[in-house]
């Protein structure tokens, strides 16, 4: 069936010789999976092999089949190019890192109208913004919100947050953020991206905030797994 939507590109793996398979998320959709055959090598086509770098925006009109099936493209418009991020070390550092997290995320082939939107503003966001270095953490967090595990808040002021059950507590597990490193996790709670700039983060704290946010992430989804990218994410910020 031939269908519009929009789209953010999350994945692409090469596919013998000529071809890619992207993965995009989909606003309609959720994640859909786009065969691009001879686009390696094509010069005449509509669609172009630089239109699927991490998170650029496009709107597709596509072939979509059942479930689980690879889908192919008719046509393609950029809505976003994303020239800030495919600029900037850091800001590509950071795309390439969220892209991961969002594949290895987000797996739904439905429609989630408010996951999708909360993905889109934010890379533009990140795109339009120069001062990221804390936008990565940020991300996460609120990712979690649209996952079903965003922090309980309940108990917020006790000295513990357990990390398998995501929530404050009084009790010292051994799954449990502590201390100062509790300190700086707070930090993110209750936070937009305009004011992200007035959170002080040394380079350390904010290496062990992600640290945080990674372990958070393993303990609630099921198959997910550290990204690749995480350790040039590391020393882009150290």
């Amino acid at each position: 069936m031939i269908q519009t939507t929009k789209a953010i590109v999350i994945n692409t793996i090469k596919y013998g010789d000529t071809s890619l398979i992207a993965t995009c998320y989909t606003e309609k959709y959720g994640i859909k999976t786009y065969m691009l055959k001879g686009i390696l090598t094509s010069k005449k086509s509509t669609v172009k092999l630089a239109y699927f770098q991490p998170l650029m925006v496009l709107h597709l009109t596509a072939n979509h089949n059942n479930k689980g099936a690879l889908n192919f493209i008719k046509d393609v418009e950029v809505l976003n190019f994303n020239h800030s991020i495919y600029s900037t070390i850091k800001k590509q550092a950071i795309a390439l890192f969220l892209a991961e997290v969002v594949h290895f995320s987000i797996r739904e082939e439905e429609q989630n109208s408010q996951l999708y939107q909360y993905l889109e503003t934010s890379f533009l966001w990140l795109e339009t913004h120069d001062n990221c270095s804390n936008f990565h953490l940020l991300f996460l967090l609120n990712l979690t919100k649209f996952l079903g595990f965003y922090p309980e808040m309940t108990d917020v002021n006790t000295s513990y947050f357990d990390l398998l059950e995501g929530r404050f507590t009084n009790q010292n597990k051994i799954n449990a953020v502590s201390g100062e490193n509790l300190v700086q996790f707070k930090k993110l709670l209750g936070i937009n991206f305009d004011v992200l700039h007035k959170v002080d983060f040394s380079a350390a704290n904010r290496q062990t905030v992600l640290s945080i946010l990674i372990q958070y992430f393993e303990f609630h989804l099921s198959g997910f797994k550290k990204p690749k990218s995480l350790t040039v994410l590391k020393a882009v910020f150290s």
